[in-house]
């Protein structure tokens, strides 16, 4: 299957955009989880993010088509916690979520290979559906990618503008045509002319770019017509659902054109934060979930 078809198929089904994150902080963990002093180097610290994380999983599935894990949280733990994140996948894929790793990989040669193919391969270690990645060392780092992509029915996303306050620091640099951002744009969207899907017309490879700069993600979308937008920004990073979507364009149910991501706000909710019971702490997600989609639900039907 192409993994851009694939996706649309599942988000025009459920009505919304929702890409959940799992960032599992180890600072924010609730009392039902958390075990020991929950120190990076505690083998407790790894069984209580693997709890968590496979409860979570319980809460998303069927209501999310995607769960976007990001790998810093599991490197800080060691190699016990990139084995917790491979379980976690494996089981978040059971499930039928499709899983994007959040790893914004990007080197040249065997490097990025080598990458590509711990991840993007039938049976690897940690086998996922997409990855972020970094365009910043040129079209040759993304090639293995690209060519898994093809070959696997995967996806990517690639940085392009995205959302944190600092990233005009290089993305927003004036070049001969245009800005550092939209250069990178035009380009990926030429590469993923190969990779647009049979029956969607949308790419596999697709953009990073920020709910929180709706104007510049507008211009985007001009540029790269194909590209699903992988959107964070919405939620705890403070743009509302309106402002996630604002790239998106009319497709057969309503707006589409990519996923829009929260983490924390869904992950870690304020009512779950002193949760010491699995009731507490399941409303408390199922709460975020429901009113994420409910947003996110109304902003697309509009």
């Amino acid at each position: 299957m192409h993994f851009a078809d694939t996706l649309m198929v599942r988000l025009r089904a459920l009505g919304h955009p929702l890409c959940v994150g799992l960032d599992p902080h180890l600072d924010l963990i609730p009392p039902i989880f958390r075990q020991g002093d929950m120190r990076p180097g505690d083998p407790a610290t790894v069984e209580a993010v693997e709890r968590m994380g496979m409860a979570f999983l319980d809460r998303v599935a069927g209501r999310a088509a995607v769960l976007k894990p990001q790998i810093a949280f599991f490197e800080q733990l060691g190699a016990a916690g990139m084995a917790s994140l491979e379980r976690i996948v494996a089981a978040a894929r059971e499930r039928e979520l499709i899983v994007l790793l959040d790893a914004k990989r990007g080197d040249i040669g065997s490097t990025a290979d080598g990458y590509a193919r711990a991840y993007l391969e039938p049976d690897s270690a940690c086998e996922v559906d997409a990855i972020t990645l970094s365009p910043y060392l040129g079209r040759d780092s993304l090639e293995p990618f690209v060519s898994r992509a093809r070959t696997f029915g995967r996806g990517l996303f690639v940085l392009a503008k995205t959302s944190n306050p600092g990233s005009g620091d290089l993305q927003d640099l004036e070049l001969k045509d245009g800005l550092v951002h939209e250069a990178v744009t035009r380009r990926l969207a030429e590469l993923g002319d190969r990779l647009v899907g049979p029956s969607t017309g949308w790419s596999a490879l697709g953009l990073v770019v920020g709910a929180t700069y709706p104007e510049q993600a507008e211009h985007l979308r001009d540029l790269a017509p194909r590209s699903l937008f992988l959107i964070p920004g919405y939620g705890r990073q403070g743009a509302d659902a309106a402002a996630a979507v604002r790239s998106f364009v009319r497709g057969p149910r309503g707006l589409e054109g990519g996923l829009v991501n929260s983490s924390r706000a869904i992950s870690f909710p304020d009512a779950a934060q002193g949760a010491t019971d699995a009731r507490t702490w399941e409303r408390a997600v199922d709460a975020a979930v429901d009113q994420a989609i409910s947003e996110l639900g109304e902003a697309v039907s509009a």
